[in-house]
């Protein structure tokens, strides 16, 4: 499948797929998609915590780095889990500008340890926040009571319907512990309905820009 480095319209870049006509991140912002849905919406509820994320779709690793970066505004110690099936290439890594358009400079070799460093094992990037890569599809998934936050970032329903069913989200929920919470760019009613059938409580929220809204899930 041909893959390039796009730039979106914040000024950040995502990675497009022409064959899906697929990108890995909003076409109207990849950084203002991650800040509003994954940061606003799912960790800024969290303050003076340990938070266990896990991240179905590592991908570029953005949602991962601004994490990294914003922790410390909510004083949490972070342990987080990345799973991806094809991981991205050195090559395109390269070509991301994250640490430029973040203003991160300090913290390009954050940036890069997380794509340098072996996949399934721990690596303590710093004090207060450690990642897992995990190289396996989201349907092998099997963690029970272990997560308290969820950044649901696979690929739109559109070309993955299958990412998007009421096994995988029966998987999310068991992974969560009790109040436990995913966020999702998406705001299908058919993701929606699948969320709620296997017992999350589902908000709609306001979407990022370019989109009208999106999904808040709560395991109660």
């Amino acid at each position: 499948m041909e893959r390039k480095v796009i730039i979106t319209d914040d000024g950040s870049s995502t990675i497009y797929l022409s064959e899906w006509n697929e990108n890995y991140h909003s076409k109207h912002g990849a950084i203002q998609e991650a800040k509003h849905v994954f940061i606003k919406s799912g960790l800024s509820l969290f303050s003076n915590a340990d938070v266990s994320i896990l991240e179905i779709g590592f991908g570029t690793g953005l949602n991962s780095f601004i994490t990294f970066l914003e922790a410390p505004t909510f004083n949490l110690k972070i342990d987080y889990i990345g799973v991806e099936a094809y991981p991205v290439s050195t090559e395109e890594i390269s070509c991301l500008n994250y640490v430029e358009q973040l203003e991160a400079k300090e913290f390009e070799t954050v940036f890069e340890q997380m794509h340098q460093q072996n996949w399934e094992i721990k690596n303590e990037i710093s004090s207060d926040f450690s990642l897992t890569k995990r190289q396996q599809f989201f349907n092998e998934i099997d963690d029970i009571n272990t997560f308290n936050l969820i950044y649901f970032d696979a690929f739109g329903a559109r070309v993955q319907p299958e990412l998007w069913t009421e096994e995988i989200f029966q998987k999310m929920y068991n992974s969560l512990k009790t109040d436990g919470i995913l966020v999702t760019y998406s705001a299908k009613g058919s993701v929606r309905r699948a969320l709620q059938t296997v017992g999350f409580l589902v908000e709609k929220l306001p979407g990022p820009p370019g989109k009208r809204e999106m999904l808040r899930a709560t395991k109660k």
